[in-house]
């Protein structure tokens, strides 16, 4: 379940219009992308099929049933769904047993939201189980509410986990900065009324109105959130 917010933090950030950080977790804090990739590979191969290295770029950014989806229709494999979803969550929960590395500059950005008590949230495709698990190297008492992708009608592309986590936080969507690394992530910030920050992993994503792309976090920092509120 996503957790409570403490009323003191749904304050705006003093001297912006900067209102709440919302942010990616696989691909932007952690780099884990590689990991789902891996981990899917290891599961088709027990289930006799070898992933072509060209549907990389149509699974990154979930959601995991669109993901899992795709690859069973494209494999042919005889497994379902709901099967295949507990596999691959089961294996990438084994390969990130030891902890995930973070992203470069994923830590500084987040220590220093934390020291401004910009309020932040975690908005991730993930299952719980998995964010739960990564919060271990993110540290959990850096964000005031987590969203899984279990735990909403509809996940990304769709705006609604971007909509749940600004309405958590006491945020108007439009004021909020989400930073996200997949179009299918950058998609549903947008659709939210959010100002977006692409940190592009795995495949491209091109400049927009309303939408800044950085080639790192090491670009990223609570000035760089506060300006974009300014941008038109």
């Amino acid at each position: 379940m996503t957790s409570t917010v403490p009323a003191s933090l749904t304050r705006t950030a003093e001297g912006s219009a900067l209102q709440a950080v919302l942010l990616d977790m696989d691909g932007t804090l952690v780099d884990s992308e590689g990991f789902w990739w891996d981990a899917e590979v290891e599961v088709f191969k027990t289930l006799g099929h070898v992933l072509d290295e060209s549907w990389r770029d149509v699974v990154v950014g979930g959601p995991m049933t669109r993901s899992a989806g795709f690859l069973i229709e494209a494999t042919g494999a005889d497994i379902t769904l709901a099967e295949l979803t507990v596999l691959l969550n089961d294996t990438f929960e084994e390969r990130i047993g030891l902890g995930v590395p973070l992203m470069p500059g994923a830590r500084r950005l987040l220590t220093e939201l934390a020291a401004h008590e910009v309020p932040t949230a975690l908005v991730s495709a993930s299952h719980r189980r998995i964010i739960d698990r990564v919060l271990t190297s993110l540290g959990p008492e850096n964000f005031a509410l987590t969203v899984a992708g279990d735990e909403v009608p509809r996940t990304k592309p769709h705006p609604d986990p971007y909509l749940l986590a600004a309405r958590g936080l006491g945020a108007d969507p439009a004021r909020c900065a989400v930073v996200e690394d997949t179009a299918t992530g950058v998609a549903a910030a947008e659709a939210a009324g959010c100002k977006v920050v692409a940190v592009p992993s795995v495949a491209p994503i091109a400049a927009a109105p309303g939408r800044t792309v950085v080639g790192s976090l090491e670009d990223v920092d609570l000035v760089f959130l506060r300006d974009l509120m300014t941008q038109r």
